[in-house]
């Protein structure tokens, strides 16, 4: 396990970082690189890496790991990390993703927002696609890649169930430098407190995978909890590594997961409007699109009918 602290005293408050993997070592390598460069303060950090069933081997030095029989979706897979920082004393628990790279202020920057709000909920950080990792590369100045915005805040259009990443493709030009509350929390980069979980529960597992943080958030704010946006904690992202942008598992999950979503928080017409929008789905959507959302018919969750490898 890596741990580092200024000191070991009981007074200060334990921060786990849950890195989540699957079949991407690379990734996680660099993400771990970028995690040895964290700024610590009063605080100590630990940092656990969950291997989520992956068919390649997983070797890593001076981590603590916690390997998963099967693949358990994002959902699951970053429960069982959750439920190990909780176990084991932690005080904030962050989620990362394997596919980011942070800045050495990120925790710092969380934590001082955490303890300035008594009712804290959750927060995610000033997100950039890393370089390269763009959807319009070729749009960008060279000088300005790296500072493409993908997650400034989160909106959610209730009318139409779905929700969209503020600032998404828009070079940084300090629009969205204010700490502010926002309708949800990325799982990209999610910073929660021991107190919210307990009181608010963990990720959904039905979801396996896409909508859970956004669940998540709304379940939070109605607890009384704030989920904010804090811009002066950046995390760099390589968008989409896992899953694809466009793909198959798309198509599946989100048909799906958006239904389970809307049934569940969206006012009244928008339920309505998400049923008749899934008959159209069933009726002429593309292969995935029907599989996903007769599975939320049936009540097929987790993993449902995607035939995981």
């Amino acid at each position: 396990m890596e741990k580092s602290g200024r000191s070991l005293g009981f007074n200060m408050p334990k921060v786990f970082i849950i890195v989540l993997n699957w079949n991407r070592q690379k990734d996680t390598l660099d993400c771990l690189k970028s995690i040895r460069k964290l700024t610590v303060g009063d605080y100590i950090l630990e940092t656990i890496v969950v291997d989520n069933g992956s068919t390649e081997k997983l070797a890593l030095k001076n981590v603590k790991v916690i390997s998963n029989r099967e693949n358990l979706g994002f959902a699951g897979g970053n429960n069982v990390g959750i439920k190990y920082a909780l176990e084991n004393g932690a005080d904030y628990v962050l989620v990362l993703n394997n596919d980011t790279l942070v800045d050495r202020n990120l925790v710092m920057e969380l934590l001082k927002v955490a303890r300035k709000y008594k009712d804290f909920g959750a927060a995610s950080p000033k997100i950039y696609f890393a370089g390269g990792f763009e959807y319009h590369k070729d749009r960008y100045k060279k000088s300005q890649l790296s500072k493409v915005i993908w997650y400034a805040g989160g909106k959610i259009d209730w009318d139409n169930v779905y929700g969209k990443t503020r600032g998404v493709d828009e070079v940084d030009t300090g629009d969205y430098d204010s700490i502010e509350e926002t309708d949800f929390a990325t799982g990209t980069c999610l910073f929660m407190t021991k107190y919210s979980l307990k009181k608010t529960g963990l990720f959904d597992e039905k979801y396996f995978m896409y909508y859970e943080d956004t669940d998540l958030s709304v379940r939070m704010k109605e607890k009384g909890l704030k989920v904010l946006y804090v811009p002066n904690a950046l995390v760099w992202h390589k968008v989409a590594q896992s899953s694809g942008v466009g793909s198959e598992l798309n198509d599946y999950f989100i048909s799906r997961n958006r239904l389970l979503f809307g049934i569940r928080h969206a006012p009244v017409r928008s339920k309505l409007a998400l049923v008749r929008e899934s008959v159209g789905l069933l009726l002429s959507g593309r292969k995935w699109q029907k599989k996903g959302v007769g599975d939320f018919y049936l009540g097929r969750f987790g993993k449902g009918s995607w035939p995981l490898k």
